[in-house]
């Protein structure tokens, strides 16, 4: 027999056996089902428990009115914040070239390695009443802990890199050349990232904008520390929700995590339609 008949036929790193896809598939099911479909049914299932009728009364309460509105408005100054800072570092790191740019970067996944607690923490010792500015502060009636500006500072430093980080990559892969050309023909700088910088860039700034958004709603750690859990002042929805699970409230508890379960599912699918629309315009690209 010849060495070539006993060569063996070519298969594709992806052709397994039907045994192993079918293993692998029901392995992943049974994960998703376990760590995501099962807790999220038992929040509105518990939610329902004594009918939609308490769940929704449950809603009209002070606190949970209350933590709603202090959630959608953290949610709606930290947005704007982070996406203007995330496209300024983003600018900085992709279009000029200086010293301390790798430093730069690291800066701006010091919030992904850095506790939320931790980072909370430092707030406190920064900003708090036994602090020299904090003390100040406090004074001149402007106090940041346990107000709504601490609120709203430890979710900017945890929601921060998410805007940069997507905008970096899509710029880098995206280059200089277009922007230098509008430059040359006397476009100015403003008129340069109106009008070609952001129709380039828009879906990916509004893809880290929806992460940010969902974890400035769901952020926890960092604002715990800040916030000093006040009941309807500053007790975010997440705070609330174990606030009022300890006091075996599950009705309204769970009634409120749904509530913020169906604005991250909200959130999901605008990613995942942004998503979308983000590959068909890379398609696009890459085609022409």
């Amino acid at each position: 027999m010849s060495d070539i008949s006993r060569v063996k036929p070519f298969r594709s790193p992806t052709d397994e056996a039907p045994l192993a896809r079918w293993s692998l598939t029901i392995g992943v099911i049974a994960l998703l089902c376990i760590l995501l479909y099962a807790p999220l049914a038992v929040v509105f299932t518990e939610a329902l428990a004594k009918g939609a009728g308490a769940a929704l009364k449950s809603l009209t309460k002070s606190e949970a009115s209350s933590a709603i509105r202090l959630t959608l408005t953290v949610a709606a100054v930290v947005l704007p914040l982070n996406a203007g800072f995330g496209v300024a570092a983003a600018w900085a790191i992709t279009k000029f070239d200086f010293r301390g740019k790798a430093f730069l970067i690291t800066l701006i996944d010091l919030p992904f390695s850095v506790s939320p607690v931790v980072a909370g923490l430092c707030l406190v010792l920064l900003f708090g009443a036994n602090s020299t500015l904090g003390g100040w502060l406090v004074a001149s009636g402007h106090p940041v802990i346990f107000a709504l500006p601490g609120i709203i500072l430890a979710s900017l430093f945890v929601t921060f890199p998410f805007v940069a980080r997507e905008l970096i990559p899509v710029m880098i892969e995206q280059g200089r050349a277009e922007e230098e050309a509008a430059l040359t023909l006397g476009a100015g700088g403003w008129r340069v990232f109106r009008t070609v910088t952001l129709p380039k860039i828009r879906w990916a700034l509004l893809y880290g904008t929806l992460l940010c958004n969902a974890r400035a709603m769901g952020e926890f750690g960092a604002v715990a520390v800040v916030s000093g859990k006040i009941r309807g002042q500053t007790a975010t929805m997440p705070i609330t929700i174990e606030m009022l699970y300890n006091e075996y409230l599950s009705v309204a508890a769970f009634t409120l995590a749904a509530v913020l379960a169906l604005l991250a599912l909200v959130t999901l699918t605008l990613k995942t339609a942004l998503e979308w629309r983000y590959a068909d315009q890379l398609a696009a690209t890459h085609r022409h």
